[in-house]
């Protein structure tokens, strides 16, 4: 296994863990009553998942990439 590959299965494991802490923070009361009122998630609980979800893309790519 080329350092690539180890790069982007560690980029997949650290966008899933980002996004279960951005899941989990989603589901507190605190934010559920800020999603309420202004109809969105605080910045914090959004850099969780949009950081996730970037860190999974990239890792996919260094995966796939030869």
């Amino acid at each position: 296994m080329n350092s690539m590959r180890i790069i982007g299965l560690a980029l997949i494991v650290l966008g899933a863990v980002m996004l279960y802490f951005g899941y989990n923070a989603s589901q507190s009361v605190t934010e559920q009553l800020t999603e309420t009122l202004t109809g969105r998630f605080s910045d914090e609980t959004m850099l969780y998942f949009l950081g996730g979800g970037i860190a999974i893309v990239t890792g996919l790519v260094f995966i796939v990439r030869r």
